[in-house]
C-alpha cells in the first residue's frame, strides 16, 4: 500500500509541478529572453519553443493521469480505501479529460490558426478573425491548465491530510 501511495503522490506532484513550472517559470522566461534578443522574430521563436514544450508536457500529463487512476483503483481494491476515493477518481478522470482536450483539440486549433495567419497572430490587425480566435484559444488553454492545477491542489490537500 505504501508503494502504491508513493507512486500516486509522485505522479500527482510531477503533474502539478510541471504545470506550475511551465506557467510560472518557462513561459515568462522563454518569451522574455527570446524577445529581448530577437524582437518580433524572437517572440515567434518563443511561441514555437513554448508550444513544443507544452505539447511534450501533455504526454507527461496523460501518463500521470493514467498512473493516478491505476494506483487509486489499486488502493481501493487492496484497501484500506483512501478517503473520498470515489471523488478523487472523478477529479483525476476530469483532469485527464481536460488535459486530453487541451492537448489534442485546443493545441491543434492553435497551430491551425497560426498556420492560417502565416506566423504570429498578434501581427494581424486587431479586428482580424484569426487573431481573435488565437486569443480566445490562448485564454481557453490557460483556463484549462488552471482548472487542472486546482484539481491537483485538492488532491494534494487530501494526501497531506492523511
Amino acid at each position: 500500500m505504501l508503494a502504491l501511495r508513493y507512486v500516486y503522490v509522485l505522479a500527482l506532484v510531477v503533474w502539478l509541478g510541471g504545470m506550475l513550472i511551465l506557467g510560472a517559470v518557462v513561459a515568462p522566461t522563454v518569451f522574455e529572453v527570446l524577445q529581448e534578443h530577437g524582437g518580433s522574430q524572437g517572440r515567434e521563436l518563443a511561441g514555437a519553443v513554448f508550444g513544443a514544450a507544452l505539447a511534450r508536457f501533455h504526454y507527461i500529463a496523460y501518463a500521470a493521469g493514467g498512473i493516478l487512476l491505476l494506483t487509486l483503483g489499486a488502493m481501493r481494491v487492496l484497501g484500506p480505501r483512501p478517503a473520498r476515493s470515489g471523488l478523487r477518481a472523478v477529479i483525476v478522470a476530469s483532469m485527464l479529460g481536460v488535459a486530453l482536450y487541451s492537448g489534442l483539440v485546443v493545441l491543434r486549433q492553435i497551430d491551425a490558426v497560426q498556420e492560417a495567419a502565416g506566423g504570429l497572430p498578434s501581427r494581424l490587425p486587431a479586428g482580424d478573425e484569426r487573431r481573435a480566435r488565437f486569443d480566445a484559444l490562448h485564454v481557453l488553454s490557460t483556463r484549462l491548465m488552471m482548472l487542472n492545477i486546482a484539481g491537483a491542489l485538492v488532491l494534494l490537500y487530501w494526501e497531506a491530510r492523511e
